[in-house]
């Protein structure tokens, strides 16, 4: 990975929106008891609606727990949402349409964290990439000729990696393996989870590079999850922070890292370590673990640990708005905040007056 910035995706302002998720909740109940009753339900997805234009890349971040992965799995239908519509291309996207949802699919790849338990063990690294494509009627051969130029597209020579089996590949290869059969469909969206965690920052660099060629070479959406701050700044084109199932902030990347406005997003960016030993930092930006999801707080969920919060904060919950009242639309800064709310008074001036 650069140091220095990367170059962003120009124009995506006057492309279309590719993908539309609005009010999107997902809770999963809690059994006990003798007769395996529901005692309770955690709260994962909670009212989340987001847009991804065509071209662009979307980082999600946030804490563990936050409903990240969750709300990747929803996008893919692994788990089907209690509510709310995943719109694709401009049409609705739910198991109802078997023949819209199959489409998606074909459309709409995942990479996963875990490179190996994502991987069949058992098949050779060319029929893991040709499978999907055999699957959607596509001749043997032909699939095994895809799979061949994807895996040169990965930087992984067909004539050396085709015939090895997952547990032949380190832990960088077998993602490489992983990115080759996101690409085998021709897919329009790659949602990545965690595509770099799981490996060394060597590694981790050639990959993230990999993946800013290929958007380029294959013309790719992103949704990018990641816990790294650094990664997501580095591959993003717009933000959305996530805590405890919401959404408290998106906006343009420069915008949010340059001047985060939610007091989470800034505890977030005041967690980075620092490169410069003369800037240490003497206590801790954030304290305290995150609330209970099955019995958040009410109001605003971040309450409990907000130096800012007031009254209003328990008992209405903030909507996303525009930053300073300033504009709206996709391009727009938006905060889930009170305490930046117009009607907010004399608070908000307190609060901004305190952002980083």
């Amino acid at each position: 990975m650069s140091d220095t910035p990367r170059t962003r995706v120009q124009g995506t302002q006057g492309r279309s929106v590719l993908l539309d998720v609005r009010g999107l909740r997902k809770h999963f109940p809690i059994r006990g008891g003798i007769l395996n009753r529901v005692i309770g339900t955690v709260q994962a997805v909670d009212n989340v609606s987001f847009a991804v234009r065509e071209g662009e890349t979307l980082g999600i971040v946030g804490e563990s727990g936050c409903g990240k992965s969750t709300t990747a799995r929803l996008l893919m239908h692994l788990i089907e949402p209690d509510d709310g519509t995943i719109t694709f291309d401009g049409r609705v996207v739910d198991k109802r349409d078997r023949a819209a949802l199959r489409d998606m699919r074909r459309v709409l790849q995942m990479v996963f964290q875990d490179s190996y338990s994502s991987l069949n063990p058992r098949l050779p690294i060319e029929e893991t990439i040709a499978f999907a494509p055999w699957v959607h009627g596509i001749p043997k051969r032909e699939a095994r000729d895809r799979a061949h130029r994807l895996l040169g597209a990965v930087g992984l020579e067909p004539a050396t990696f085709a015939r090895r089996y997952p547990h032949e590949l380190s832990g960088g290869q077998r993602q490489r393996v992983n990115i080759a059969r996101a690409l085998a469909l021709e897919p329009r969206v790659v949602v990545l989870d965690e595509p770099v965690s799981a490996l060394d920052k060597s590694v981790e660099a050639q990959v993230l590079n990999l993946l800013v060629d290929l958007k380029d070479a294959f013309r790719l959406t992103y949704v990018f999850i990641s816990h790294d701050l650094n990664v997501v700044q580095y591959v993003s084109d717009r933000v959305l922070v996530m805590y405890l199932g919401k959404v408290v902030e998106v906006g343009p990347v420069d915008q949010i890292y340059a001047n985060p406005r939610h007091p989470y997003t800034r505890a977030l960016l005041a967690s980075r370590p620092s490169m410069n030993p003369r800037q240490r930092t003497t206590e801790a930006p954030l304290t305290g673990d995150p609330p209970n999801p099955i019995n958040p707080p009410s109001g605003c969920r971040f309450r409990t640990r907000c130096a800012f919060a007031e009254g209003v904060c328990s008992t209405a919950e903030p909507r996303l708005a525009a930053s300073d009242a300033v504009g709206g639309g996709l391009d727009a800064h938006m905060v889930a905040c009170h305490m930046l709310a117009p009607d907010s008074g004399h608070s908000k001036t307190v609060l901004a007056s305190n952002t980083a």
